[in-house]
């Protein structure tokens, strides 16, 4: 009985995992002032990238810039999901 429940316990946290990288898709990448990039996914959460080319954190609802004057709102903070995303090749030129 053990057994089942860990087989049926693996599979579902493989699953869970698999739609997770899923949607991992970048859609919109906007250019902030200060050198940073912020990435916005299919669902509309978002994932800060410093001048560096690493994820960071940026608090939900934080105010930014962008280079050609324009303010954005932070919604949610995808560090995880960004740093997947910049992992596989979503970085410019990588």
């Amino acid at each position: 009985m053990k057994s089942k429940l860990a087989v049926a316990t693996l599979i579902g946290a493989l699953s869970f995992t698999a739609s997770a990288v899923d949607q991992s898709n970048v859609v919109k990448t906007y250019e902030l002032k200060d050198g940073s990039k912020v990435h916005v996914f299919k669902d509309g959460k978002m994932g800060m990238e410093n001048k560096f080319g690493r994820a960071v954190n940026m608090p939900k609802g934080k105010v930014m810039e962008t280079k050609d004057g324009d303010k954005i709102l932070m919604k949610g903070n995808e560090v995880f999901r960004l740093d997947d995303a910049l992992i596989k090749g979503h970085r410019e030129g990588g």
